[in-house]
């Protein structure tokens, strides 16, 4: 099993844009199955943050605290030492082959399941 990834800056999408494709690939994904999901937003070109990572990571972070979501970790926190992370590689251990694995890649945000 992979990480199915969702490429949110494709096109470059104006913000509402992109949240509506993100809310399309949740949705799919949640009603596929998936376990997880990685979306990939950039981070900018000034390298503090686009606009969109910061609406991505906005939103999901409602979704979690609405309890929609189990985990949303962002890249440069999937690491082998984020408390995150090591619980969703126990429950999920084909994410310790995802390509980003200790990257530290700031224009990713993985999103887990409930």
């Amino acid at each position: 099993m992979a990480v199915d990834t969702v490429n949110l800056e494709e096109g470059r999408p104006f913000v509402k844009e992109a949240l509506e494709h993100m809310e399309r690939a949740l949705e799919r994904s949640r009603k596929s199955g998936c376990k997880v999901l990685k979306f990939i937003h950039g981070y900018g070109s000034s390298g503090k943050g686009g606009k969109i990572k910061k609406a991505v990571r906005q939103r999901l972070g409602e979704k979690l605290a609405d309890g929609e979501l189990q985990a949303v970790i962002y890249g440069e926190d999937f690491t082998l030492f984020d408390a995150d992370t090591q619980r969703a590689l126990a429950k999920y251990y084909f994410l310790a082959g995802d390509s980003d694995m200790g990257r530290m890649n700031l224009g990713i945000t993985f999103v887990v399941f409930k």
